[in-house]
This record gives structure tokens, C-alpha cells and sequence, in this order.
């Protein structure tokens, strides 16, 4: 491994860690759901899927990758190989680079969303007052493909260019300017709405437990947006870890990235839903509600335009720095199996992620009134993009967490986890029971009633 295939150090690659876990689905989308899902109920669920199943799993990834030295596939395959363990494990790994490549297809498209809204608000400002005003403006852009078309585009060479300048060069210098602005925008945007929105109002809705909630259903969602949001059963965490040196603490690590995702989360939660109570709107808004309610809020608060102005940054930050991560295990298949230099497997990683992402850019205009499994009721009115959406975040994420549970838990023996992560014997027992038994327990359980809707 080359040094400009290594982190240069801890603080890079916990910024790293972060970057990857901080992302759209912790501003863009964590939001809308808990909207969608009656709150704390949501937050419940999502608060101990984190701690019962993304841990552990998040923490085997990276155990996995520090030991095999390579991407997905070719981790699992040497740690496999080290222990005696079948070969075909490393399918799974194949699995995760598919579904990261699936899911950045049509995140870029969206990362080319906030793109957009950032340049319109600097250069044209808010929007009229009403409420058709805004509505129609939003619906004009998503009518429009080759708008969306370009900022996709630009998105996607932003996010190329980075991982083509290498590990350490590339990826690292970015995160550590990235993620430190972040932060500060996160902040402030949240004392912007605690300070102008309706705090009680806000408080009261992620704080009181509505029971008609607490259901499979808003489990399934809950546990499908910790997977999409910090990224476990994709092996973005081993392909990470495959480039950090034995100083580096995963555990400590991994902890650091869950609990700042975490913050990043519930601080999108007060930036977001005090303006959107304040004004009356609809926290259910669904992915619209950052699009739609609050370029129509900011128009009618103090400093708007400014707050509008940040917060459209602070999602293409975001964005930007998950699709890195998203981006990189595809980059590192291409340069082991086809023998390319980073700048081409970065390239070539970009552009079939462009052109995928054709699909989802149709699906909200000349594609709008296709639904390919229209036959089955509960996918009726389900385009495209939002049946990419369903599979990657509620099934193929999980059945790949399923998988690195089962390896890490019982095809590899416990020392791997003992070794990697510097874990006490107590600490080594509870991961092994967490990936043997609650792990795939938890996903069983909360992914089968999607099967049988």
C-alpha cells in the first residue's frame, strides 16, 4: 500500500468515518421520516437499531477491512482464506459494491438537487411568499431533465475528481475541510431555528411517543434509514478501514462517526421542524419538505436569505462528502480487476454512475407515470427511482448486513474481532453474541413484514 493509499493519520480517518456516515440521509432524509413516521416513535426505533445492529456491524466492517487490506470483495475473501472460511463469502462483498454504485446513481441526482437550490438562492434569492409560487417552481425543475441532468453531472465529476486525486491527497484533504464546515453550518443552523421557529412545538412532536406508530412498519423505515444514513452493508467501512495503519482505534472511531452522525441528525431535526411548525406547514412533507416548506419559510423570517443560503451549502457539503465514500470501494474493484491507474477507475466509476442516474433523473419527468410493478398493490404508484430507493435502503442494504453479521460472527473466530478492534474479553464476548444473535435477529425480524406486505 502506498502512502497515498493510506490515511495520513487518526484525525483523517475519523473524518473520514464521519463524512461517510454524515450525509444527505441525515439532513435530507432523516428529517422527512421522522416526519412521515410520527416522530419519537421513528426516533425510538432508529436510536436502538443504531446501538443493537449498526454498531456491531459497522464495527466488523472496519475489522474486516484493517485485516484483508483491500476492498469488499477482496477483504472478505483474504480473512475467509485466513481462517479456513468458504471463498464464496466474498460474494457478499461483490453484493455491497453493487448496491454502493445503485445507491450514489441516484444520490448524486439529488446531491445535483442541492447543488441547484444552492445557486438559485445565491443568485435570485427566495421565492415569492406563496406557497404556488414555490410549489410550482420545485415541480418545473423536476419536469425539467436536462436541468437536473447538469447539476447530476456536476455533482458527479465534483465527487470523481476527489477520490481520482488518491486516499490521502484526495479524499482525506477534502473531509478535513468538508467536515469542519459542516459542523459549523450545522450549528448555527440550529440556533437559527430553535431562536426564530416554535421550540415547544418541535420538542413536543420528537419527545411525545404517538402508539399508533410504534409498528413494524415504522421499524422497517427506521432501521432502513441507519443503514443508508451511516453506511454499513455496503463495505464503504472496510474498504475505509483497509487503508488505516494499526495506530488507528476502530472502535473509538466508529463510536465517534455513529454518535456525530447522531447530533448531525437531531440537529437537521431543529433546524428543520421549529420553522416548519412555526409556519403552519406539514412535517410530512416527504423529500420535498427542504425543497418546498422551507425556501417558503426562510422567505418570511429574519436573515432568510442567509440561513437559506447556508443551509442548501450545508447539503451539498454533506452530500458531497458521502458520496466520496460511496464512490470509493467502486474506484478500488476497477483498480484490483482491471489493473487501472485511480484517475481512469475514478473516471469510469463516475461515468456509469452518471449514466445509471439517467433513470432516476427520468423518473421525475418523461418517466413520471411509469411504474414498473404497477400489478402489485403496494407498489402501484412506485417509480422508478422510488423502487431504487425501497430496495437499496430496505432490503439489499439489509441482507448485506445479514451477511458481514454471519461472517464476522460465525465463519471467522472471535480473536479477528479481539485483534482489529483491541476489545477485552468481555468486550470480544458481547460482539460475538451481538453478530451471532441480535444482529441477525433484529434484521430478520424487522425486514420480514416488508416481504409479506
Amino acid at each position: 500500500m502506498t502512502r497515498s493509499e493510506a490515511w495520513s493519520g487518526r484525525v483523517g480517518f475519523i473524518l473520514a468515518t464521519i463524512g461517510s456516515a454524515v450525509g444527505l440521509g441525515s439532513i435530507w432524509k432523516f428529517p422527512y421520516e421522522v416526519g412521515a413516521n410520527g416522530g419519537s416513535a421513528f426516533l425510538l426505533f432508529y436510536l436502538a437499531g443504531l446501538v443493537l445492529i449498526v454498531v456491531p456491524l459497522m464495527l466488523a466492517e472496519m475489522a474486516i477491512g484493517r485485516r484483508g487490506r483491500g476492498d469488499p470483495a477482496k477483504s472478505i475473501a483474504a480473512v475467509a482464506a485466513e481462517y479456513g472460511a468458504g471463498r464464496r463469502w466474498a460474494a457478499f462483498g461483490v453484493l455491497g459494491v453493487v448496491v454502493s454504485f445503485l445507491i450514489l446513481s441516484f444520490y448524486s441526482v439529488i446531491g445535483g438537487w442541492t447543488l441547484r437550490y444552492a445557486w438559485r438562492t445565491a443568485w435570485s434569492g427566495l421565492p415569492a411568499v406563496d406557497p404556488r409560487v414555490v410549489q410550482a417552481e420545485y415541480e418545473a425543475f423536476l419536469a425539467s431533465p436536462v436541468e437536473m441532468l447538469g447539476y447530476h453531472a456536476l455533482f458527479m465529476a465534483v465527487t470523481g475528481a476527489i477520490v481520482a486525486r488518491g486516499v490521502a491527497g484526495g479524499i482525506e484533504r477534502a473531509v478535513k475541510v468538508l467536515m469542519p464546515a459542516l459542523a459549523v453550518l450545522m450549528v448555527a443552523l440550529a440556533a437559527y431555528g430553535v431562536l426564530e421557529g416554535d421550540l415547544r412545538s418541535t420538542l413536543r412532536f420528537l419527545l411525545r411517543v404517538d402508539p399508533q406508530y410504534l409498528t413494524a412498519r415504522t421499524a422497517i423505515e427506521a432501521l432502513g434509514l441507519g443503514f443508508f444514513s451511516i453506511g454499513v452493508g455496503l463495505g464503504l467501512m472496510i474498504t475505509y478501514a483497509a487503508y488505516s495503519g494499526t495506530d488507528i482505534d476502530l472502535t473509538r472511531a466508529a463510536i465517534v462517526s455513529v454518535v456525530a452522525d447522531t447530533a448531525i441528525s437531531l440537529m437537521a431535526g431543529l433546524a428543520v421542524f421549529p420553522i416548519v411548525f412555526a409556519h403552519g406547514l406539514d412535517p410530512a412533507g416527504g423529500p420535498g419538505l427542504v425543497f418546498i416548506t422551507l425556501p417558503l419559510a426562510f422567505a418570511q423570517m429574519p436573515l432568510g436569505l442567509t440561513a437559506a443560503m447556508a443551509f442548501y451549502v450545508l447539503l451539498f457539503v454533506a452530500a458531497l462528502a458521502s458520496a466520496i465514500s460511496l464512490l470509493e470501494p467502486l474506484v478500488a474493484v476497477l483498480m484490483r480487476r482491471m489493473g487501472w491507474g485511480r484517475p481512469l477507475a475514478a473516471l469510469a466509476g463516475g461515468l456509469a454512475c452518471f449514466v445509471f442516474g439517467l433513470a432516476t433523473v427520468l423518473s421525475f419527468s418523461l418517466w413520471s407515470a411509469w411504474f414498473p410493478l404497477g400489478g402489485i398493490d403496494a407498489f402501484a404508484r412506485a417509480t422508478f427511482f422510488d423502487l431504487l430507493d425501497e430496495l437499496t435502503s430496505n432490503v439489499l442494504l439489509p441482507v448485506g448486513g445479514l451477511a458481514i453479521a454471519l461472517f464476522a460472527g460465525w465463519a471467522v473466530p472471535r480473536r479477528l474481532l479481539q485483534e482489529e478492534l483491541r476489545l477485552g474479553p468481555r468486550g470480544t464476548a458481547a460482539m460475538t453474541v451481538a453478530l451471532r444473535y441480535v444482529v441477525p435477529l433484529g434484521i430478520l425480524v424487522l425486514a420480514l413484514p416488508w416481504f409479506f406486505r
